[in-house]
């Protein structure tokens, strides 16, 4: 079956480069021109990855991405002219997996497709399902986050960054390596798209976003999750509790 590609966006000419675009690369393209008719399709078929406008005539794309991720899983790209680091970070707490600003490079754009289609579709072997601090337990499988006893809802992008840091607990992972692992290789030079997504995570799981408890940054370096210290104290010979179980 071929990758079913639903594009929402109102700009014709936008359309008529992506329809051919995305053909080219044997996807079945389906396209919607408002965020209702994107809602519409939805109820017919369920896209593989979705490429939303957040300026749409009948509401906002944020409040469609936000929609769509109450009912489904699917990878959703926003491609929007907007810049502005409170637009990515509204997108990315709606729900987005990814955030490319117009004007576009066609092969950046495949890149990130086939990269939100990998990540969709993966599941990665060696990752534990489940991990556990005394006080933050992760269930991989299940997409549920628990913190002192409280159910923590994560964005897929959020959830995808934890998971990266939690199964290396105490170990640091630079930005380069955490753009590389969840946008893809076009993403490297994009410090400033990993610095709001830790942001919206620390909002979510961190008692004191000011103060960071599970993930700390490393100054120029990148960051790591903090697990709990050995029951014995330094140097004592208990497993750390942050590993998988």
């Amino acid at each position: 079956m071929p990758v079913r590609v639903l594009v929402v966006d109102d700009e014709p000419n936008i359309l008529a480069t992506m329809q051919p675009l995305l053909k080219g690369q044997g996807y079945e393209v389906t396209s919607a021109m408002s965020g209702r008719a994107a809602l519409a399709a939805l109820q017919h078929e369920v896209p593989d990855v979705i490429v939303l406008d957040l300026g749409l005539p009948d509401m906002d794309g944020v409040e469609v991405c936000r929609l769509v991720r109450e009912e489904h899983g699917v990878p959703i790209i926003v491609l929007s002219a907007r810049g502005a680091e409170a637009d990515k970070v509204h997108a990315l707490d709606a729900g987005a997996d990814d955030y490319v600003t117009k004007p576009f490079g066609a092969d950046e754009l495949l890149a990130r497709i086939r990269a939100a289609l990998r990540r969709g579709g993966d599941t990665p072997q060696s990752a534990p399902a489940r991990m556990l601090r005394s006080d933050l337990a992760i269930d991989r499988e299940g997409h549920r986050v628990v913190r002192d006893g409280q159910d923590i809802r994560l964005t897929p992008k959020e959830m995808e960054l934890l998971l990266a840091l939690a199964t290396r607990p105490g170990r640091v992972l630079t930005q380069r390596a955490l753009l590389k692992a969840i946008w893809g290789p076009y993403a490297v030079d994009q410090p400033q798209q990993l610095r709001v997504l830790v942001g919206a995570l620390r909002k979510k799981i961190e008692p004191d976003p000011a103060s960071p408890r599970y993930v700390v940054t490393e100054p120029w370096v990148g960051y790591r999750f903090v697990g709990d210290p050995p029951a014995d104290g330094p140097g004592g010979s208990e497993a750390d509790p942050a590993r998988a179980f």
